[in-house]
């Protein structure tokens, strides 16, 4: 009777722990589609692939621009910013070129190196853009990323995915993969030896 018990309660917690290892592949399998289907094309689609050296020339602060976020919205919801435009010497090619902070940023507005999100406290939106324009004044040489092939002339400081955080983006699902994986092996383990010392 005892023993019947026991063979129920290891069927059972096997069937539960084979769930979970399912459950466990097809959850990263989920994961994997999103990365392919959202973060993969921002990735492929970036051109400025090669990382150099850039010296700033020059950071303007120009008039107030408006929010490109801000079409067709209503007068009192438009988004006024100061317009922060960087020109850099590109050390690869010795061409003055405009840095924008990352791709994105060329998408919402070629003509500001700096493009904040949208805010009401137009007071520290000022602040920050003067404080990351003295920055760059005080720092005149560091690292930003260029377009190898020239369809680019500009220039981007930091890359919304780099290599290494494409390989970060994947090493949850994989982790999760691998460990679903494991679990359904060790189940059938569990189960062919119980099959053969059925049999003794």
């Amino acid at each position: 009777m005892l023993g019947k018990k026991l063979v129920t309660a290891q069927k059972r917690g096997e069937t539960r722990a084979l769930c979970l290892g399912l459950g466990m592949v097809a959850c990263s399998m989920m994961m994997y589609f999103f990365i392919g289907i959202t973060i993969v094309p921002f990735y492929t689609k970036s051109v400025w692939t090669t990382e150099t050296v850039c010296k700033v020339l020059k950071a303007n602060i120009k008039d107030k621009v408006l929010c490109p976020n801000s079409d067709g919205s209503e007068d009192e919801d438009i988004f006024h910013y100061p317009c922060l435009q960087v020109w850099v010497n590109l050390t690869a090619s010795g061409q003055e070129v405009m840095l924008y902070q990352t791709e994105d940023t060329l998408e919402r507005n070629p003509k500001c190196s700096y493009v904040p999100g949208n805010s009401e406290n137009s007071k520290e939106v000022k602040a920050r853009i003067e404080t990351i324009a003295n920055n760059f004044k005080k720092y005149q040489t560091f690292p930003c990323y260029y377009d190898p092939g020239g369809t680019q002339t500009n220039v981007i400081l930091s890359r919304l995915y780099p290599p290494k955080g494409l390989l970060f983006t994947f090493l949850w699902p994989t982790l999760m993969f691998t460990g679903g994986c494991l679990i359904i092996v060790l189940v059938k383990i569990s189960q062919y030896v119980s099959v053969l010392s059925a049999w003794q």
